[in-house]
């Protein structure tokens, strides 16, 4: 265990596999995560049975796999540890067909935490509630693990029945390869906010709109919609391996020093205070349950809003116009030809 950071983190020494590898593993879903987790685990030597509907589509590419495919119920029933992989919005759904197979002692975990931190699903007090969430999608964490390498990774435990959750949790971790880079400890309530705040505020909402007022303004004031995409979408891609691989220091040193100097000097006349006070009724939104509760609603309504926003969003002129200029790499034929490795975890 390191403790070269504020939370602890965990590595391969630091798991025993005794702790899963005597168990039967349900994993419930066969998308994004669930795929990897699932064919992870069963090449990691663990028993592993994975939960779909009847009517699933993902049944016969399971099956391809040597994978053993069950009712989320009948695998629930036969396993000491079920590993929930299905979307936010079916989960609640899904926990009520599988808890009465639930047995005191078994061990439910997550990839993300919002039902648990938001009262959605209440498990009974006498199993394991852990969560082992890979910080990658899917389709990454496959690879990784097929190249011999880890994918990072979270550990929680919110409620330890038997004792040792948090063992159970971590060679869960170790069997799928995240300890291999490293598993950093947290809670359900710290992952949930952190990451519902990040979507929001930065990773999703916050760059998207950024991109959108950018290239609206280059257009409004007569500059080519090519050259505003080029300028305001396509090159924000280069900007961010830079920071992902050397945080924002690489990137300060790696582009020239006219677009330091500028963006030094005007990157906080764009993204100011009256932005960070923003950012902060985001957060307050994410951590009261406003945020989780109009979500709930939205989804019991039938999604009116979230379709709207979407319709409006996939019609926004950048979006023809990417679609024009997108030809003209070789990436971009490439993805008009080939589907991606990874699918929605819509199971």
């Amino acid at each position: 265990m390191s403790e070269e950071f504020d939370n602890p983190v965990y590595y391969d020494d630091d798991a025993d596999a005794s702790h899963i590898d005597s168990k039967t593993v349900a994993v419930l879903g066969y998308g994004s995560q669930g795929h990897a987790h699932a064919l992870n685990l069963h090449e990691s030597g663990v028993d592993v049975v994975v939960g779909l509907r009847e009517d699933s589509s993902s049944r016969s590419a399971a099956e391809a796999e040597g994978l053993r495919v069950e009712t989320p119920a009948d695998a629930a029933s036969e396993a000491d540890l079920v590993s929930v992989l299905v979307p936010d919005t079916v989960q609640p759904a899904v926990y009520e067909e599988i808890a009465p197979e639930l047995d005191a002692g078994d061990t439910l975990q997550f990839a993300h935490g919002f039902n648990i931190h938001y009262g959605q699903i209440e498990p009974s007090e006498d199993v394991n509630v852990t969560m082992v969430a890979p910080k990658s999608p899917g389709h990454l964490v496959r690879r990784n693990y097929e190249n011999d390498e880890g994918t990072p990774g979270l550990l929680a435990v919110y409620q330890d029945a038997t004792g040792d959750a948090h063992d159970v949790g971590l060679a869960y971790a170790q069997a799928i390869g995240c300890t291999r880079a490293g598993v950093v400890e947290t809670t359900f309530r710290e992952e949930t906010e952190t990451d519902l705040f990040g979507e929001q505020a930065v990773l999703c909402g916050g760059v998207t709109s950024l991109v959108k007022h950018g290239y609206e303004t280059l257009v409004d004031a007569g500059y080519s919609p090519e050259m505003a995409y080029f300028e305001c979408l396509n090159e924000l891609k280069l900007i961010v391996d830079l920071m992902y691989e050397g945080g924002l220091g690489e990137m300060w040193d790696s582009v020239s020093d006219t677009a330091e100097y500028g963006g030094l000097t005007r990157g906080d006349v764009v993204v100011d205070d009256h932005a960070r006070e923003q950012m902060e009724q985001v957060l307050e939104g994410v951590q009261d349950g406003t945020f989780a509760r109009e979500w709930i609603s939205e989804n019991q309504a039938g999604r009116p809003s979230y379709k709207q926003l979407r319709h409006a969003e996939k019609n926004h002129d950048i979006e023809e116009v990417g679609e024009e200029l997108r030809g003209l790499f070789a990436w971009g034929e490439e993805s008009d030809e080939e589907q991606p490795a990874e699918t929605p975890a819509d199971d």
